[in-house]
């Protein structure tokens, strides 16, 4: 069983930065494939970026378009906690983000279906 934990949420200005952690633990995270979706109220639950651990603390990030280019993902070295670095944020950026986990890489990262573990989110508000 894999816990996770986000945190870095908050409220912040139109045009600023926030940086969310997901630490994990419960058995070993090494290996595991990790991602941030993010849910605004009355929407579904939406896919920011997928990481897969790739070897010797190397992984790739797949990366929705809606985000690429103002979100980064990153893994430590440990591969036991997940990051993600949030710049230009918009008011349509406030969601719940949400920090999940699953043990095989799918080609349909996208869907919050194959993901096992999940944290309990973290609150970005952003003002205009």
């Amino acid at each position: 069983q894999v816990q996770l934990q986000e945190s870095g949420g908050g409220l912040v200005q139109a045009g600023g930065s926030l940086r969310l952690s997901c630490a994990t633990s419960g058995r070993t995270a090494q290996g595991l494939f990790m991602a941030w979706f993010r849910q605004a109220p009355g929407k579904g639950r939406e896919f920011l970026v997928a990481t897969k651990w790739i070897a010797h603390g190397s992984y790739v990030a797949y990366y929705a378009d809606s985000v690429e280019g103002r979100f980064t993902a990153s893994r430590d070295d440990a591969r036991i906690a997940l990051y993600l670095q949030m710049n230009s944020l918009e008011p349509q950026d406030s969601a719940v983000y949400y920090c999940a986990a699953g043990s095989y890489f799918s080609t349909n990262y996208h869907s919050p279906t194959i993901y096992e573990y999940w944290g309990q989110g973290t609150q970005v508000t952003v003002s205009s």
